[in-house]
C-alpha cells in the first residue's frame, strides 16, 4: 500500500463544510463561477482517471439461497427509486408543529464529518448520522442539509473538489450526480451554505433554525433567524422513524433476505467448524458477496455456556465439548438493518435438556407473534412470553410451585432478563421505544418498547432462556426465589447454554408479517447442520 501525500491527510483533519476548504485557485472567484470552476474540474479529471460507479451486484446465488430467491425479487423494484427523503422531511414538520404550531424557517442537519483514527494517517470507518440520512438518503460524510419549512424546498450541500484527494480517493460525487441521485430539489457546494442561511434567514420574518444539538459545525452561522431551537428536531425525526414507509420496508427485507443467507451459511459450516469465529466468517462472506457493506453490529457465535452471555463479544473459544451456538448476526442495506438470531446443536442432534428449551423458547416466539397488530401493548406481550416460559420450565422440572406465584415473585427473571425485542430500523435498537431503564419492576427494566404498536413499526421478536450462573446464582441464595427453583434438576440445564431465536416483524393494521426467512424448526435445523 502506497503512502498518502500529507497534504491530502491534512486535508482531512478539517471538514469540507469549512469555508476555507476550497482549493486556492478558486478562493476569489464568485460563487458562480467557482460552481462552473468545480464542474469543469470535474469533468477534465474524469476523461483523465475514469472511473465507474457501478451498483453492488449479487453474485451466484448458492443453493440455500435459491429457495428464497422470489423474496428478494418483490422489493427490488421498490428500492429502483430514490429514498424518500423529502416525504421524511414533511412528516418531521408536521410533527414539530405539534410542539411548536408556528413553527416556520428550516431544518439544519449535517453528516458525519471524516476524522482521523488515533495516531494514525486512516480515516475512522464512516458511519453516516442516521438523522441526516432520513431526510437525504445521502451517505455521504462532510455533507449539510437545509430544508425551508415555508417552501418545502430540500438543499444538499455537498464539499467542493480537492485535487489533491483525486489523486488518492477518485472523483466524489458532482452536483449533476447528486441532484440525480438523492431525492432533492438542489444541490449546492458547501462554500456556499453560509451566504444560502443568511438569505434565508433574511427572507422569512420570525424564523428560527431547528438543529441537533452538538451537529452543527462551529463556523456556520444562523444570523438572520430570530430563533436557534436545539430540541424539537431530534425529537421529531425519532418519533417519525417509527413508522417505515414501503421504501424502508423494502430495506429491511433487502437486510433481511441476505442475512438470511449468511445464516444458512453458518448451519452449512457446523460440520466441519473448530472454532466460534469460523461462523463469523462464514455469515460475513456471504453477507459481503451479496452487496452488504457493514453489519448491523458485531456479529455473536457463542457456543455452548457462553450462549448464556447476551452480548457475548470474543467469538474465538474451541467447539469441542460444546453442545451448542447461538448465532446473533445481521447485515445493514443501505443503513437499515437486519437483526436475526438461531441457536442449533453443534452435533446436528439436540440434547433431550436442549431441545426442551429450544421448544419452550419457540413457542414463546410463535405465540408472541400469533398476537401482534397494530394497537397491541408491547409490555403485554412481553408479559405473555414471560407466563410461556414458566410454563416450559416447570414441565421441564427446573421451576416448582404455582405457576402465578412464581409470576407475582418475578423468578422468571433469573431465565429471561432481557426484554421481548426492540424496534429495528437504521439502529440495531432503533429510536422510539421510551423504555424505562428506572423501573422498580425487574421484569420490565430492560424493554426496549413500551406502549402500543403502530401499524408500519417493525419490531424484533427474540425471547430466550438461559442458564447464567452470575444471573441465577442471587436468585438461588433468595428465599423468595429458591423455593421454586429445583436446584438438581437446574444442575442438569447449565451446557444448554442459552437458547435465543429472534426474528424481525412487521406490524400491520390486522396482523404482522415476518420479515425473517430462516428456518426456525428444531428438525429442520437439525437436518440442515447433519447434511441430511
Amino acid at each position: 500500500m502506497t503512502k498518502k501525500n500529507p497534504r491530502s491527510i491534512a486535508g482531512l483533519f478539517k471538514s469540507p463544510l469549512h469555508l476555507c476548504s476550497f482549493q486556492a485557485t478558486t478562493r476569489t472567484l464568485s460563487t458562480k463561477t467557482a460552481r462552473s470552476a468545480q464542474q469543469s474540474l470535474y469533468t477534465e479529471v474524469q476523461r483523465l482517471n475514469p472511473i465507474s460507479s457501478t451498483r453492488p451486484r449479487f453474485l451466484s446465488r448458492t443453493p440455500h439461497a435459491r429457495a428464497i430467491t422470489m423474496v428478494a425479487e418483490n422489493y427490488e423494484a421498490v428500492l429502483k427509486g430514490k429514498y424518500p427523503g423529502k416525504d421524511h422531511a414533511k412528516r418531521v414538520v408536521d410533527l414539530i408543529r405539534k410542539d411548536v404550531p408556528d413553527a416556520n424557517g428550516i431544518l439544519y442537519l449535517e453528516s458525519q464529518v471524516t476524522r482521523m483514527m488515533e495516531d494514525s494517517d486512516e480515516p475512522e470507518p464512516f458511519r453516516q448520522r442516521r438523522y441526516f440520512y432520513y431526510l437525504t438518503g445521502c451517505n455521504l460524510p462532510d455533507c449539510a442539509f437545509v430544508y425551508d419549512i415555508q417552501s418545502a424546498k430540500s438543499t444538499l450541500f455537498i464539499p467542493p473538489i480537492n485535487p489533491d484527494d483525486v489523486i488518492w480517493s477518485g472523483l466524489p460525487v458532482s452536483i449533476d450526480e447528486a441532484l440525480a441521485q438523492y431525492d432533492v430539489d438542489e444541490v449546492k457546494l458547501t462554500t456556499e451554505l453560509n451566504a444560502t442561511l443568511a438569505h434565508l434567514g433574511s427572507e422569512n420574518p420570525k424564523s428560527s433554525a431547528f438543529a441537533i444539538a452538538n451537529q452543527v459545525s462551529d463556523h456556520v452561522s444562523f444570523i438572520g433567524f430570530d430563533n436557534k431551537n436545539f430540541n424539537v428536531l431530534k425529537t421529531a425525526i425519532e418519533t417519525s422513524r417509527v413508522v417505515k414507509d414501503e421504501f424502508e420496508v423494502a430495506m429491511l427485507r433487502k437486510a433481511n433476505y441476505i442475512s438470511g443467507i449468511g445464516h444458512r451459511a453458518v448451519f452449512a459450516r457446523a460440520k466441519t467448524a473448530k472454532n466460534e469465529q469460523e461462523f463469523e466468517a462464514a455469515f460475513k462472506e456471504r453477507c459481503y458477496s451479496y452487496g452488504v457493506k457493514k453489519m448491523s453490529y458485531d456479529p455473536i457465535a457463542a457456543a455452548g455456556r457462553a450462549a448464556a452471555t447476551l452480548h457475548y463479544v470474543p467469538n474465538n473459544a474451541p467447539l469441542e465439548g460444546k453442545l451448542n451456538l447461538l448465532m446473533d448476526a445481521g447485515g445493514e442495506w443501505n443503513n437499515y438493518a437486519a437483526d436475526i438470531t438461531r441457536t442449533f446443536p453443534l452435533s446436528g442432534k439436540f440434547t433431550k435438556e436442549s431441545r426442551h428449551i429450544y421448544e419452550t423458547v419457540l413457542k414463546m416466539q410463535k405465540e408472541c407473534i400469533s398476537v401482534l397488530k397494530e394497537g397491541v401493548v408491547w409490555d403485554d406481550v412481553h408479559l405473555l412470553a414471560h407466563k410461556i416460559a414458566i410454563d416450559g420450565l416447570l414441565e421441564a422440572g427446573i421451576l416448582k410451585g404455582d405457576k402465578d406465584e412464581i409470576l407475582k415473585a418475578r423468578t422468571s427473571a433469573a431465565f429471561l432478563p432481557h426484554g421481548l425485542g426492540h424496534y429495528l430500523g437504521m439502529d440495531t435498537h432503533d429510536t422510539g421505544g421510551n423504555p424505562n431503564f428506572g423501573d422498580k419492576d425487574k421484569l420490565f427494566r430492560y424493554l426496549r418498547v413500551r406502549g402500543t404498536l403502530p401499524s408500519g413499526s417493525v419490531v424484533t421478536v427474540e425471547p430466550g432462556i438461559y442458564f447464567c450462573k452470575f444471573i441465577i446464582d442471587p436468585y438461588l441464595e433468595d428465599p423468595v426465589h429458591s423455593k421454586f427453583i429445583d436446584k438438581d434438576v437446574l444442575d442438569k440445564y447449565w451446557d444448554v447454554g442459552g437458547v435465543r431465536i429472534e426474528d424481525n416483524i412487521l406490524i400491520t393494521k390486522t396482523g404482522s408479517e415476518n420479515l425473517t426467512d430462516v428456518p426456525r424448526e428444531a428438525d429442520e435445523m437439525e437436518a440442515l447442520v447433519s447434511g441430511s
